[in-house]
């Protein structure tokens, strides 16, 4: 038999985790390796050079070191420079992460769309050549959010993170008037780590669009069937800072579907 397929999943912080989350739930089988680039979070204070000048050998040499099958880069940010430097530069199979402009537009009831994103990804002309490409007539409103990643980080490390902080990040998305805001695009990987709390906060309900189910099963296909022998590995956690791992209890809940699988 073949051996348990290899995913690298990469981010600038915790963030992929939300990605990381679906995919192992689609793949239980798989040997994971994921890395955070904490030595150079948050890529949103970087300029585009600088961000593929980190990126793209980074990744080359976690390839050569991992030898993954496919890469996911669970980064919004990342995704929308670095994809075509990558697949010039390296023969393995990419996944990146694109604000789920499309399917938000296309179940839009008011046809008023937010993407919420950091500054850098709302700002890329990727973003607003998807808006041109899959708007569908949807009025499409861009908002940076300067802090948010960050708070999602904190959240996640159990620091207190208040309610006003994140409130003062989202009220840009919700428009109101002779139709109002019907749709929010997750356009950070770090944002759905907030998703119970920015349901709440929201000033109506909206539908949140969070890809990483569709990235779920776009590195499940990548794979094909799987034919490995016996359990996969636990998965390996780094930090470009070097750091020590996570606490496992923070961990868990990320890994709770392989452990139901």
């Amino acid at each position: 038999m073949t051996a348990s397929p290899t995913i690298l999943v990469f981010d600038s912080g915790l963030g992929g985790l939300t990605v990381f989350r679906e995919i192992v739930a689609a793949r239980p089988d798989a040997n994971y390796v994921y890395v955070a680039d904490d030595a150079f979070f948050p890529y949103g204070h970087h300029t585009e050079e600088e961000i593929v000048g980190r990126v793209v050998p980074l990744i080359g040499a976690l390839i050569a070191e991992h030898e993954p099958d496919v890469t996911v880069i669970a980064c919004n940010t990342a995704s929308t420079l670095v994809m075509p430097h990558l697949r010039a530069n390296y023969t393995v199979p990419f996944v990146g992460t694109v604000p789920a402009i499309k399917p938000a537009c296309a179940s839009s009831r008011s046809k008023r769309v937010s993407v919420l994103g950091t500054k850098g990804t709302v700002k890329r002309e990727y973003t607003r050549a998807l808006i041109r490409d899959f708007g569908q007539g949807c009025e499409v409103t861009l908002v940076g959010a300067a802090n948010l990643a960050a708070i999602g980080e904190a959240a996640l490390r159990g620091e207190s993170v208040s309610d006003d902080a994140i409130v003062a990040e989202i009220a840009p998305c919700f428009l109101n008037g002779e139709a109002r805001t019907d749709t929010v695009v997750l356009a950070c990987t770090h944002y759905p780590l907030l998703l119970d709390r920015l349901i709440r906060l929201a000033p109506w309900p909206v539908d949140w669009i969070d890809p990483a189910p569709a990235i779920a099963r776009r590195t499940a296909d990548l794979l094909g069937a799987h034919h490995g022998s016996g359990p996969a590995a636990a998965p390996r956690m780094l930090f470009t800072s070097g750091r020590p791992a996570m606490p496992e209890q923070i961990l868990a809940p990320f890994l709770a579907r392989r452990a139901a699988a």
